[in-house]
């Protein structure tokens, strides 16, 4: 679909949904603006730059304009070489005069009319080559005679700042131009944009925008998600989209195309131009009857205020769409037990899910698991920790399913497995055969490997070469031979997936520390592998210092039985060793641990149940 024609569609959309006139469209002419066509600031102020801004408490002065909004003159100016610009800063200092007392006007404070005065070159350039033209050409009397009424003298009488003043209003946009080229958008799309604002005055289009930039642009700290999310919900896109989703699509490619691709939505105000040249018609929104409403439900809904920007970005049309609307494709998620307040982090997550398209595939996901018997609430969990599935074909899900159906993961398996990772239903098909390969080159047959799936699945996910050839490595440093590894991951998989600079070194620090040679930690690692996931300070330091300070026990008793740590201090450990004590017994950890009640009662205390002394 062209562009044009996808704006067509557009804004036939917006009327429909908005109740507002909307106006014809053109292509838009993209290109880089050059960076020295800014004027010199000792910063670039924001739209407003107030940072405590209330939505629903503006206080406007008498021309209609924000009080709450304050700009620095510039300090000064340089201009690229691409703009017939004036040859001296006098005729400069006058052109930029000209356009600030013209837009003063409109209602506008002169400290903000200068800063989009100066804020504007090639709007100012188109000025001053209209200007040079009619003096070259001496047509100023013609051009006066054609019926341009403001023109009340003869030229020879007009100074240059006249001349230019005259200028901008024969361009009938009221400065608005100049006000959106001030606040980022190339000339070229500012002028389209200015067409759709007709009816606007510029006070309440500066507002609009002041309003924009504060409310919906906030400041965050997750630009990186954001552009990470925009290059996930492409990846994982594979069924037909609807005009808002397409519409969307040619806005990021438009992004792609540019010097820095997609990492500018991270950028505040180069994404705020962005997304004013794909969807003009924002502009048209009203700030009272749309903007604050919708900015409330948002907020209503779970959607911080301060991640507007991360929802509005990857999806913009919803910025045009009636609350109304919103709601009713919230309702169609009740069956998976998603309440309305906290939608917010769902959209946060995938910003499509209010999509047209997304919310049929959801219909025909719902119908695939059910016909595979996949329990409703794992399917639900697993929507809403990996709402991008939403975005994945049947067909692609059933492949994915046939795999997991080959290690004999089927039915309730396959509700647990999706539920604790869904995002293996995103793999292809050969990503995931690759680590069943990986593991059957250890040794494993496709029922172990169905276990190790349905124990710990998000091994599945993991890369072969930066994670799980990583933690064989770890092993065979600490001492454990390859002979022993395929029993320490059946016991305990889980270890695959342990980030071992931060859990799995400390703790084999933490043994070391305590006087346990390598070769004492290797056979503990290969005899008990869950130790390696235990925490430092929640199990092994209390039951080290009990069995050590209390037991007075030596450390190495834990090489013999190192499951000792598995058991609970306060139910087990230590009642089990009062009774010990108090009966002037001792015993290895082994058969003092090992033993139900009724085994350790009929040993030690000689009757058939074990009563337990308090300590």
């Amino acid at each position: 679909m062209n562009f044009w024609l996808d704006c067509q569609l557009s804004t036939s959309m917006f009327s429909k949904f908005l109740q507002i006139p909307t106006y014809p469209s053109l292509p838009f002419s993209f290109y880089q603006r050059p960076s020295n066509l800014f004027v010199s600031l000792p910063f670039r102020p924001e739209f407003p730059p107030s940072r405590h801004l209330n939505p629903h408490h503006f206080h406007h002065c008498s021309n209609g304009f924000p009080s709450r909004c304050h700009f620095c003159p510039p300090l000064a100016s340089s201009f690229g070489n691409s703009e017939p610009l004036p040859d001296n800063q006098s005729e400069l200092k006058e052109a930029q005069d000209a356009i600030s007392e013209f837009i003063q006007e409109f209602g506008v404070s002169g400290e903000i009319s200068i800063y989009i005065a100066a804020n504007s070159p090639r709007y100012l350039g188109m000025l001053v080559d209209g200007v040079r033209d009619l003096d070259e050409l001496s047509l100023w009397d013609s051009w006066r005679s054609d019926g341009k009424q403001f023109l009340k003298v003869d030229s020879v009488g007009l100074s240059f700042k006249e001349k230019v003043g005259y200028m901008a209003k024969e361009k009938g946009d009221n400065g608005k131009v100049a006000f959106l080229e001030s606040v980022g958008l190339n000339l070229s799309s500012a002028m389209n944009a200015a067409r759709y604002l007709s009816a606007e005055t510029l006070p309440a289009l500066i507002h609009k925008v002041q309003y924009m930039k504060e409310v919906l642009f906030s400041d965050n700290d997750n630009d990186g998600l954001l552009v990470k999310n925009a290059h996930r919900m492409m990846k994982h896109l594979s069924i037909p989209v609807d005009e808002d989703l397409q519409h969307t699509l040619s806005f990021f490619e438009k992004i792609e195309a540019r010097r820095g691709g997609l990492n500018m939505l991270g950028s505040r105000d180069d994404s705020f131009q962005y997304l004013i040249e794909s969807f003009p018609r924002i502009l048209l929104l009203s700030v009272k009857c749309h903007l604050i409403p919708l900015v409330d439900f948002l907020e209503n809904i779970g959607l911080p205020r301060d991640r507007f920007r991360n929802v509005i970005l990857l999806f913009p049309p919803v910025l045009l769409w009636n609350i109304e609307v919103i709601e009713q494709r919230i309702l169609a998620f009740k069956e998976i037990d998603v309440v309305e307040r906290d939608f917010g982090k769902l959209l946060l997550k995938y910003p499509w899910i209010l999509s047209t398209s997304i919310q049929g595939n959801y219909r025909a996901v719902l119908s695939l698991f059910d016909i595979e018997k996949v329990p409703k609430v794992s399917v639900g969990r697993a929507i809403k920790s990996w709402p991008h599935l939403l975005g994945c074909s049947t067909s692609k899900l059933k492949l994915m399913m046939k795999q997991f159906g080959e290690l004999g993961i089927q039915n309730r398996k396959v509700g647990r497995v999706i539920a604790q990772s869904p995002q293996l239903l995103l793999l292809k098909p050969q990503e995931f055969l690759q680590v069943v390969v990986f593991f059957e080159d250890m040794g494993f047959n496709k029922e172990t490997i169905g276990r190790i799936l349905a124990r710990c699945p998000e091994t599945f996910a993991a890369s072969i070469e930066e994670t799980l050839k990583r933690k064989l490595d770890f092993l065979s440093a600490i001492g454990v031979s390859n002979i022993h590894l395929p029993r320490v991951i059946k016991k305990y998989p889980e270890f695959l997936v342990s980030d071992v600079d931060r859990t799995l070194l400390p703790r084999m620090t933490y043994l070391m520390k305590l006087g346990l040679s390598g070769k004492d930690i290797a056979f503990i690692v290969r005899t008990f592998p869950p130790l390696l996931g235990y925490s430092i300070e929640e199990v092994l330091r209390p039951k080290v210092e009990f069995l050590v300070q209390t037991m007075e026990r030596p450390v190495r008793d834990v090489v013999g039985y190192p499951r000792f740590f598995s058991y609970s201090l306060e139910k087990k450990i230590k009642p089990r060793f009062w009774v010990l004590k108090g009966r002037n017994l001792e015993c290895s950890l082994k058969d003092m641990l090992g033993k139900n009640d009724e085994e350790f009662a009929a040993e030690f205390i000689g009757v058939g149940r074990m009563l337990v002394p308090p300590p």
